[in-house]
C-alpha cells in the first residue's frame, strides 16, 4: 500500500511562557525543515503543529484577562508564520489550589484566535478528580459553541483527564522538557487494509494482524523522525500510533471487517481491545493516546452509524474503558445544559482515574440544532450527522 498519510509533524517547544516572538519564529523553520524530510521520502504531511509549556503554570500570576491578551498576540505571530496549529496546554484545574475562576476565560482566549488549541485537565494521578472544575470546563465548551462559527471552537477545546505531555494530537497535546519531535499517522487505512478479507475474526488475529501491520508501516516513519530530529537539533519524542480516520478512510469501517456487523453491534467492545492491543504490542517508540480513537464527526462511517441509532454516547464511553481517547467530536444537542455536560465530563474523568489510563472529552454542543436534528458543518475537518445524547 502507499505509505500512510502523516496527520501531523508537532515541535514541542521548551521555553517557558511568555514565548517571544523570536522563539515562535525559529521553531516554525524547524517544523518545516522537518515536513520536507517527510515529504522528500514520499509521505503526505497534512499539518505542522507547535506545542507549548501549560500556559497557565507558567503564567500562573498573571490576571487571566492579560493571558488572553498575550495569547491573542501569539496568533499574530503565527498567522504571520502561516503556523495553523499551536498549543497552550491544559489549565491545571486538578490541583486543588488552581483558583476555578481562571477557566471560564479559556473561551475569550480561543474565541478569534484560530490557531490556538487549550484545554481542562480534570483529573490527574496525584490528586483525582477535581469534581467542582467539570461545571466550568461545560460552561467553557457552551461559550464557543454560541461563540465561534459553528461552534467550531470546541474542534480546539477539550477537557482531559489524566493525560500527559508529549502526544502529537491536539487538542490534548502540551509540552514538557526539551525541545522535541513527535509525529502521529492519519492510521485508519493501516488498519482497514490489515483487516481486509476477514469474517469472524478472533480477538488474537485482530491484533496480530493490526500490530504487523502497523510495525511495517510505522517503523520508516518513526526511523525518519529520528533522522530529522538529529538533524535539527531535537528530541525525538515519539509516534502515536493512534489510527486516526478522516472522512470515509474510517476506522470504524475497519472494525466493521473483523465480522461484529454495524459498530455498536454485540462484539464491539471486544474488537475495540483487540486493536488497542495491537497497538500497546509493537516495539516501537510511542507517545500520546496510543489507542483507538472513535471521533464521530471526523469519522463517515462513524457518523452513519451514530445517525441510524446503532452507537451512542453511553457506547462510545463504555469502549472507552477498553481503548484510546475518551470521547471526540461528539455532536449534542445546543440546548444541551451545563449540568448535563458537566456530569458527562465527571464521566470520563472518573473512567481516566479509575483505569489509570489518559482519556478526554471534546464535545460538540451544536448551536441551534436540537436533538434528531442533523449538523451542517462546512468545515472539511467534519463529516455532518445527527445530534444527540
Amino acid at each position: 500500500m502507499d505509505k500512510p498519510p502523516v496527520r501531523t509533524i508537532t515541535l514541542g517547544i521548551a521555553e517557558r511562557h511568555p514565548l517571544a516572538p523570536d522563539r515562535i519564529e525559529r521553531a516554525a523553520p524547524a517544523a518545516r525543515r522537518a515536513e520536507t524530510g517527510y515529504r522528500d521520502a514520499g509521505y503526505e504531511v497534512q499539518t505542522l503543529r507547535l506545542s507549548t509549556r501549560p500556559v497557565f503554570d507558567d503564567l500562573a500570576g498573571w490576571p487571566p484577562a492579560e493571558i488572553v491578551s498575550y495569547a491573542h498576540t501569539l496568533q499574530t505571530v503565527l498567522d504571520d508564520l502561516g503556523i495553523a496549529f499551536c498549543s497552550l496546554g491544559p489549565a491545571p484545574a486538578a490541583r486543588p489550589d488552581f483558583p476555578l475562576d481562571r477557566l471560564e476565560p479559556i473561551a475569550d482566549l480561543l474565541v478569534g484566535a484560530e490557531a490556538l488549541n487549550c484545554t481542562v485537565q480534570l483529573a490527574d494521578p496525584e490528586h483525582g478528580i477535581r469534581a467542582d472544575a467539570a461545571l466550568p470546563a461545560a460552561r467553557v465548551m457552551l461559550r464557543l459553541a454560541e461563540g465561534t462559527k459553528e461552534g467550531f471552537g470546541n474542534f480546539r477545546f477539550a477537557a482531559l483527564a489524566c493525560v500527559e505531555p508529549g502526544g502529537p494530537f491536539f487538542p490534548a497535546a502540551y509540552h514538557r522538557g526539551a525541545a522535541s519531535l513527535t509525529i502521529g499517522l492519519q492510521g485508519a487505512g493501516i488498519v482497514a487494509e490489515a483487516l481486509r478479507g476477514g469474517t469472524q475474526l478472533e480477538p488474537a488475529e485482530i491484533t496480530r494482524r493490526v500490530r504487523d501491520a502497523l510495525t511495517a508501516e510505522a517503523t520508516p516513519a518513526v526511523r525518519l523522525g529520528q533522522q530529522v530530529a538529529e538533524r535539527l537539533g531535537l528530541r525525538f519524542g515519539g509516534i502515536d500510533l493512534s489510527p486516526a480516520p478522516a472522512g470515509e478512510d474510517s476506522i470504524a469501517a475497519a472494525m466493521e471487517r473483523c465480522g461484529i456487523g454495524q459498530i455498536g453491534s454485540p462484539g464491539t467492545l471486544t474488537v475495540a481491545a483487540a486493536l488497542t492491543g495491537a497497538l500497546h504490542g509493537t516495539d516501537l517508540p510511542t507517545c500520546g493516546y496510543n489507542g483507538l480513537m472513535l471521533p464521530v464527526l471526523e469519522d463517515a462511517t462513524l457518523g452513519r452509524r451514530w445517525e441510524q441509532g446503532h452507537v451512542d454516547v453511553h457506547d462510545l464511553l463504555c469502549y472507552s474503558a477498553v481503548c484510546g481517547t475518551g470521547l471526540d467530536t461528539i455532536p449534542l444537542p445546543g440546548d444541551s445544559s451545563p449540568d448535563e455536560i458537566a456530569r458527562l465530563l465527571l464521566d470520563v474523568a472518573t473512567l481516566a482515574v479509575r483505569l489509570r489510563k489518559p482519556l478526554s472529552a471534546r464535545l460538540f454542543p451544536v448551536p441551534g440544532k436540537l436533538t434528531g436534528e442533523r449538523t451542517a458543518f462546512t468545515s472539511p475537518y467534519l463529516t455532518n450527522t445527527c445530534v444527540k445524547w
